[in-house]
């Protein structure tokens, strides 16, 4: 197809909306190590993962198998509300940066709560709901997913508990605040309104929290309220195959203009977006269909593809979820709270880590004041204001468009844009005001919460 017949924006049709989800362990020969019970280390069984999640959900979990999964009608049709959502050709961006590279990206923050994770917290309500639950609580980092299920609880009727990581908390007035008014009750976290919470108070004073905090107070919260069940925006299979959407829209898009991706790149974090956007193509790689190199990018200041160990770890930082096999820093790892830009998981989703370990994707680790230098140029030449943790992505599809500006290599660069960062406005302050600084932590540093990990032969 001719340069000047694709446009800006290239949009589905409602009907061309997928009506599945993509397992993409399906399709992998070596599945990914299955979740253990952090008491007998035995692999968790649909009935002892309900106790926490929807038994629905908890059946998502645990299928390896299914390829194809419906999306219930009540889910597509909320999803119409901002689905399919635009495959964006990046021309002004190629134009400053005189690239013979084609840059395109993945929009997903064309919802009131400004990320991809509606894809998910949708989908958790309506089981939650349909499993007839009062509510779920839940953690969050920088408040996207606490805004996208504070929404979703909201069109369901639920009620909606939210642990915010602290320093988010204090950060992030404004996120907080779209919570609140979409009817959740936001806690900052470490709290003293829990047990495990107070634990980590007397143990960290001063703590500025994590995620791997805030899991464990969620799911105190929802093991010990009667009607509640425990729900998560990343990491776990079951989100992964929600967000699967986000990747089979794009390479609908593609296809629709007879475009083939060269180079596929998303930022990580837990890995929802990432292992969403990568899906149909880590299909294609695996069934020996097509061949992609697929970048995963995640902040320096917390590394756990790039320096993290491949083993059995607790998803959070309390050791009452189960163990998931996942490329980790340890549970009790806390990024310094000079880390502005999100991604602040201690691990990553046991499907991209074994993806990674296969090596069908690689990694990358970037540095902040380079994420927000590209976030700004970005913003300069597009026309949007990136979140910080989108940012990560177009870091690295920059420096991937200017190598093909050395090369002359017109490659199709296609990156996720998972949201908006008209909420972390005191991160641009801060690189804006030259007050952003760059922290690497040490191998030492990383190796104090890696050697408390447990020891599981398996």
């Amino acid at each position: 197809m001719s340069e000047n017949k694709i446009p800006y924006k290239i949009y589905l049709e409602e009907s061309e909306m997928p009506k599945q989800w993509y397992n993409v362990r399906s399709d992998m020969k070596k599945k990914p190590a299955p979740l253990l019970n952090p008491g007998t280390l035995e692999p968790m069984t649909v009935d002892e993962l309900s106790g926490v999640f929807c038994r629905e959900l908890a059946m998502q979990e645990l299928d390896d198998t299914t390829a194809y999964i419906d999306i219930p009608d009540e889910i597509r049709d909320f999803y119409k509300m901002y689905r399919p959502s635009p495959l964006v050709r990046a021309y002004c961006l190629e134009k400053k940066l005189d690239t013979p590279a084609h840059i395109y990206y993945k929009f997903e923050g064309n919802n009131t709560s400004g990320s991809h994770k509606l894809n998910s917290a949708i989908a958790q309500a309506y089981y939650a709901k349909k499993q007839g639950l009062k509510g779920v609580t839940t953690e969050t980092g920088a408040g996207q997913w606490g805004t996208a299920l504070s929404m979703a609880c909201s069109y369901f009727d639920l009620d909606c508990q939210v642990y915010m990581v602290k320093v988010s908390y204090e950060q992030k007035p404004f996120r907080r605040e779209v919570m609140r008014t979409y009817g959740a009750k936001v806690t900052p976290s470490p709290s003293m309104e829990t047990e495990i919470g107070r634990k980590i108070n007397a143990e960290f004073p001063g703590t500025t929290g994590s995620l791997g905090c805030a899991i464990s107070e969620a799911v105190e919260a929802a093991t010990t309220q009667e009607g509640y069940r425990y729900v998560l925006g990343s990491v776990l299979s079951q989100v992964l195959l929600h967000q699967s959407v986000i990747g089979l829209e794009t390479k609908a898009a593609l296809d629709k203009y007879g475009i083939k991706a060269d180079t596929i790149i998303g930022c990580a974090g837990g890995g929802s977006n990432l292992g969403g956007l990568i899906s149909p193509f880590a299909g294609e790689i695996l069934r020996g269909e097509n061949n992609y190199e697929i970048i995963a990018v995640e902040p320096a200041s917390c590394p756990s593809l790039t320096r993290g160990v491949y083993a059995y770890d607790f998803c959070d930082t309390g050791k009452v979820c189960p163990l998931a096999k996942m490329y980790t820093l340890g549970s009790g790892f806390i990024p310094s709270a000079n880390h502005a830009g999100g991604l602040r998981y201690h691990g990553m989703s046991s499907i991209v880590s074994e993806l990674y370990d296969q090596k069908i994707i690689t990694a990358r680790s970037v540095e902040q004041t380079s994420v927000f230098e590209a976030a700004e140029t970005f913003a300069r030449v597009e026309g949007i204001l990136p979140a910080p943790e989108s940012s990560h992505a177009i870091r690295v599809a920059i420096d991937e468009a200017l190598k093909c500006k050395e090369t002359g290599e017109e490659k199709n660069i296609v990156f996720g844009l998972t949201g908006t960062g008209y909420f972390d406005m005191v991160a641009y302050q801060k690189y804006n005001d030259r007050e952003m600084s760059d922290y690497i932590p040490t191998d030492e540093d990383l190796q104090k919460s890696i050697s408390a990990m447990p020891k599981v032969d398996k």
